[in-house]
């Protein structure tokens, strides 16, 4: 007979292979057992030292993941419960609270004592980078300081007044179309469109034309970015994200497809930016951009100008972070803001008609700025509906904002806070406390703002208002909107800003009185821009649910379950491979040739 040959190399090869995975399964097995272990040994310390010094506790992050499509109205629930309270989150307790008096305290009272703070900037910096929402310090001061700087000039809020006008305009002609043929039109789909054009023309000095279709890469960019928007405050109360991240699977996978579209298309914006700055080429770059003598009217012309004087730290990946967090604060806000409030009007006709009869009077009476009515109406749906946030200056309220604290404190609620307690102040449940707002709360009641007919502003750490004044007019002046289907209650989608899922879809009817001379720009000329003054906001809590230590015990026992089949597969590979080699070691000619494993026969069938 032939002499013994070697196992084959493919065969070698299987059981290296096998032997990696066994390795990789393992060390994936006992990083989730960390998780849990660190994770547990966190909530018994929290539930054990609980006293009167510390806000109720009210569960665990798994509250939350149990109930993230609706995780708003949860937070309502835990503001009805307690005004302060917190839940256990892996490495620290998140505090949420609906006191005006703890967000003040944290927000300014004592503003050095808390900052983004590791957990924040770690979930969001994949889509933020350093931006002003997501980062500390000094980049944080230094962008504060820029924009807070450009929204002051009088050319920049000139030019914000005409490119909302403009298109404000655009949008009138797109729903008179759809109101002329009868169909359905989906107000939020239109809203963010045009905030996102205006946006990107103040912000950055392009048109971008998403409301007329004409730009696909612009369209997958606004896809891409609310896709991510979903998916990184998804992480939130994901514990295993970072895993996730780190194999490229599940959400993460995605999340990291649709930053690549961002990207892409942003850091070709930067560069078209640069290059019509440069104006190397003067012929060229007349042909190219046309609007290059007022190129420096928006925003990120002025950054890139001010990136000259510091181009190491504000280079390109810099700027596009700044025009991303830009953009969620300008369009998102807005656009949503805006959606939920046409919402209301649509549930409310009466109101809708008063705010008509308003506004026709101011384009009558075009020389007094009459619009206080107006702005309860605005405000109330802000108040009493779920709302998104505000903007201005790049300082923004988000649905989630959340805070760190980087010392001890206590809050003028008498509660002790811990270095590394999380701070975070619910905006959507705070509408709705009747302790703020009193037993009426949960009305649709515009009145509340007005007094002797004059509109008052509450505290900006109880509310916070947006103006936003020159398309809600231009629309509510020249149509009459009814819901498509009134049987129908208005959802949102869980994400950074308060999106209305499934969009808003309203019938557009076209005001028999208008003025048939009146035009969207002549109604516009006396309504000021929307880039106005606002603060800031945070939420509360209550004791583990039943479910949510039962989905802890569940994940010890999988991750327990995982480690057993981890080390089985462990120890069948590592019998083999002493076998394999104990019988290569004492082939002898009384013995058959040895000619391979049982991989050669698996290679063989395959």
């Amino acid at each position: 007979m032939a002499s013994l040959p070697l196992p084959s190399l493919a065969a070698s090869a299987g059981l290296f292979l096998l032997s990696v995975l066994a390795v990789a399964l393992l060390a994936v097995t006992l990083y989730i057992l960390g998780v849990v272990a660190s994770f547990a040994v966190f909530c018994i310390r929290e539930f054990a030292r609980r006293g009167q010094d510390r806000p109720p506790l009210i569960g665990t992050v798994f509250r939350q993941l149990r109930n993230f499509d609706s995780l708003f109205d949860e937070h309502v629930r835990y503001a009805l419960a307690h005004r302060t309270s917190r839940l256990v989150y892996p490495g620290h307790s998140e505090f949420n609270t609906a006191d005006p008096a703890v967000i003040e305290h944290v927000l300014k009272t004592s503003f050095s004592k808390y900052s983004r703070g590791a957990f924040n900037y770690s979930v969001m910096k994949d889509l933020f980078g350093d931006g002003i929402f997501a980062t500390d310090g000094e980049k944080w001061r230094h962008q504060r300081k820029l924009a807070s700087h450009e929204f002051s000039t009088k050319v920049l809020r000139e030019f914000s007044s005409v490119v909302f006008r403009t298109n404000a305009t655009k949008l009138a002609d797109k729903i008179s179309s759809a109101a002329n043929n009868g169909t359905v039109i989906d107000m939020q789909d239109l809203l963010m469109k045009t905030t996102m054009d205006s946006i990107f023309k103040v912000g950055f000095g392009f048109e971008l034309n998403t409301l007329s279709g004409s730009d696909e890469s612009s369209i997958q960019f606004r896809n891409a970015f609310d896709e991510a928007n979903s998916l990184v405050f998804h992480r939130y109360v994901d514990i295993f994200w970072q895993l996730k991240r780190y194999f490229n699977i599940g959400s993460e996978a995605k999340l990291k497809r649709n930053i690549q579209v961002i990207d892409d298309f942003v850091m070709k914006l930067i560069h078209q930016k640069r290059e019509q700055m440069n104006g190397q080429n003067n012929v060229r770059t007349a042909k190219l951009y046309p609007e290059y003598p007022r190129a420096r009217e928006d925003i990120l012309s002025r950054f890139i100008m001010q990136s000259k004087t510091d181009p190491k730290t504000m280079n390109d990946r810099y700027l596009r972070d700044i025009v991303l967090n830009f953009l969620i604060a300008g369009k998102d806000t807005t656009g949503n803001t805006l959606t939920w409030f046409f919402s209301m009007l649509c549930k409310n006709p009466i109101v809708q008609h008063k705010v008509e009869f308003e506004i026709n009077e101011s384009v009558e009476w075009a020389e007094k700025d009459n619009t206080d009515v107006f702005t309860a109406m605005l405000n109330e749906g802000e108040n009493a509906l779920p709302i998104t946030t505000t903007y201005n200056c790049m300082n923004s309220l988000l649905m989630s904002d959340g805070k760190m604290a980087d010392e001890d404190d206590v809050l003028p609620n008498g509660y002790r806070v811990i270095k590394g307690d999380g701070m975070n102040y619910m905006i959507y449940a705070m509408g709705r406390m009747t302790y703020l707002w009193g037993e009426d709360a949960e009305d649709f009641k515009p009145e509340r703002w007005l007094v002797n007919g004059v509109f008052q502003q509450e505290s900006p750490y109880k509310f916070v208002s947006f103006n936003m004044k020159i398309m809600a007019a231009t629309l509510i002046h020249f149509f009459r909107f009814k819901l498509a289907d009134e049987s129908k209650d208005a959802t949102y989608k869980t994400m950074f800003t308060l999106h209305m899922d499934k969009g808003l879809h309203l019938h557009a009817y076209p005001h028999l009185n208008v003025n048939s001379q009146t035009k969207p720009t002549s109604l516009l000329k006396n309504i000021r821009s929307p880039w106005s003054e606002q603060a800031a906001l945070m939420a509360s809590l209550h004791l583990p649910s039943l479910a949510a230590s039962a989905a802890l015990f569940l994940l010890s026992v999988l991750a327990v379950a995982l480690l057993a089949v981890t080390l089985y597969i462990l120890g069948v590979v590592a019998s083999f491979a002493v076998f394999c080699a104990r019988e290569f070691a004492r082939r002898d000619r009384d013995r058959p040739p040895l000619v391979g494993t049982v991989f050669r026969q698996l290679s063989v069938r395959a």
